[in-house]
C-alpha cells in the first residue's frame, strides 16, 4: 500500500513559483509522488494569498486542484472540536489553522507523510504523542 502524501502551503507555493529557493527541490520531490496529494482548504487559501502577486499564481493553484492532482478530502465543519483542541494545545508555537488541519489529516491517514518546509511539524504530534512523518529539505 502506498503512502498518502499530505501537502502543506510552502511546497505548493514553491512548486508553482519558479523563483522560489526551493522550487527545484519541490519539483524533484513532486516527480516521485503518485497523485493525488491531499490537503485542506486552509492550505489552498494560504497558497492563493501568497501567490496573489505572481502572474497566474492563484489560477495555477485552482487549476491543479481542478485537475485532481491535489484533492481536498478534509471537512473542517466535521472536525471543529478536534481542531480547536489542537489550536489550544499548540497556541505557544503558535499553530495556524492550516497546520491544525494537516495534523488532523495525519491522524485520519495513518500511513501518510507530510510534504512541508515548516519545522513546527517536528514539534506537533498526531494522536497526542506520535511523530508526524515529514518530507522536508535537509537545509531548511
Amino acid at each position: 500500500m502506498r503512502r498518502r502524501v499530505l501537502l502543506d502551503t510552502g511546497p505548493l507555493v514553491a512548486f508553482l513559483k519558479r523563483q522560489d529557493q526551493f522550487h527545484s527541490w519541490v519539483t524533484a520531490q513532486w516527480a516521485t509522488i503518485e497523485p493525488p496529494l491531499l490537503t485542506c482548504e486552509a492550505v489552498i487559501s494560504e497558497a492563493c494569498f501568497l501567490l496573489r502577486n505572481v502572474y497566474g499564481g492563484q489560477e495555477a493553484v485552482i487549476a491543479i486542484v481542478n485537475s485532481g492532482v491535489i484533492q481536498i478530502p478534509f471537512r473542517l465543519d466535521e472536525e471543529t472540536g478536534i481542531i480547536g483542541e489542537l489550536l489550544k494545545t499548540y497556541q505557544s508555537v503558535p499553530m495556524s489553522l492550516a497546520d491544525a488541519c494537516l495534523v488532523r489529516m495525519a491522524e485520519q491517514y495513518a500511513d501518510s507523510v507530510l510534504l512541508t518546509f515548516d519545522s513546527d511539524f517536528l514539534v506537533y504530534r498526531k494522536n497526542k504523542n506520535q511523530v508526524i512523518p515529514v518530507i522536508m529539505p535537509q537545509d531548511k
